[in-house]
């Protein structure tokens, strides 16, 4: 009988038994998702426009852009802050992530612990894609311009989406690993006063010096995807205009206003978190020194021109992400204080 004391200890015991499984469900668990259905107001000046999302759990969620720039679909990740609803009109501070060549969208979640530092403080990550070739800018194509205009995806489409559509801010820092590092540098270069804070892991600083062109083309070419490195920037020397308006040495001074964090290593040895016994001949061992060389002249003639940066050249490490995820905890506070995100 539905009365009885039997039936009533059961149905107790399993209350009970339910508190407790929900009270030690994590938050990201027991918070519902929001909907896939893309917003309406979720599309660029241009056209671009997000054709579907998916969200992965309650604070991340995955675009496809339909790029005019890029002439086709590309994928972007945001991490959307605690206390985030799809109807709110709360606008928060943003962190574009920019992930380096042969890499993708994913890479910042995939290898570090961005995700639990964002989710700390009240701001947007947006990881747009930066294809594997990209090299954060619009491409030259023998002088002829054209697509892909990956400069264009990533301060206008992307910027206008996320800001029309996710509650996006005006406060905006940029940060990028090696070739998004060198991204995250031209862009506050090239667009003064849009981002408040850049920040460089072991970018390349320097195009146009002795030895950069020729490392830059073959990186491209030996991504094997059948890129063209003269479309980039155009034929070294040659094309030199055009190579200049991309170089963040030749850009520097319109870093004035702008806080500024670079660091990479310098010496080709293994650091912390790497393999001991890598080899001296490792193309990652050889690359950071060719890089790091390329910051401290960055470094130095930053300080000829008295354009404050803050720089960490630590010697010793190779080009990988146990440098570059302790340099994005090392460059962290900095970007949030320049946005003005707050722990939460």
């Amino acid at each position: 009988m539905p009365g009885t004391p039997l039936r009533r200890a059961v149905a107790s015991t399993m209350g009970a038994a339910l508190a407790v499984a929900m009270a030690g469900a994590s938050p990201a668990a027991a918070a519902s998702k929001p909907s896939n259905k893309v917003p309406s107001t979720a599309k660029a000046s241009d056209g671009a426009r997000v054709t579907s999302q998916k969200w992965l759990t309650s604070h991340e969620v995955d675009l496809t852009v339909k790029s005019v720039a890029l002439g086709q679909s590309v994928k972007v990740r945001i991490l959307v802050p605690k206390g985030w609803k799809t109807s709110t009109t709360k606008r928060y501070p943003v962190l574009y992530a920019l992930h380096g060549g042969r890499d993708h969208y994913q890479s910042w979640t995939r290898s570090t612990d961005i995700e639990t530092y964002a989710y700390k403080y009240n701001v947007m990550v947006v990881m747009p894609e930066g294809g594997v070739n990209g090299s954060y800018t619009n491409w030259y194509n023998y002088g002829k311009y054209g697509s892909p205009q990956w400069e264009t995806f990533h301060n206008f489409e992307v910027r206008e989406i996320v800001e029309r559509a996710y509650h996006a801010g005006t406060a905006r820092a940029v940060m990028g690993n090696s070739s998004g590092g060198e991204g995250a540098i031209t862009y506050a270069e090239r667009y003064p006063g849009l981002y408040r804070y850049a920040a460089s892991f072991s970018g390349v600083l320097s195009l146009r010096s002795p030895g950069v062109p020729a490392l830059l083309m073959f990186t491209i070419v030996g991504a094997g995807d059948g890129t063209d490195p003269f479309r980039i920037w155009g034929v070294p020397v040659a094309d030199d205009v055009n190579w200049r308006q991309h170089d963040p040495l030749y850009l520097i001074t319109r870093l004035k206003g702008t806080g500024v964090y670079i660091s990479s290593g310098t010496t080709g040895k293994p650091g912390p978190g790497d393999n001991p016994k890598t080899a001296p001949w490792d193309i990652g061992l050889l690359s950071e020194r060719m890089v790091g060389a390329t910051n401290v002249t960055f470094l130095q003639k930053a300080q000829q021109l008295g354009v404050p940066i803050t720089s960490h050249i630590y010697g010793d490490g190779r080009h990988s992400w146990p440098a570059w995820t302790r340099e994005m905890h090392t460059a962290w506070p900095k970007l949030m204080a320049a946005i003005g995100a707050k722990r939460v």
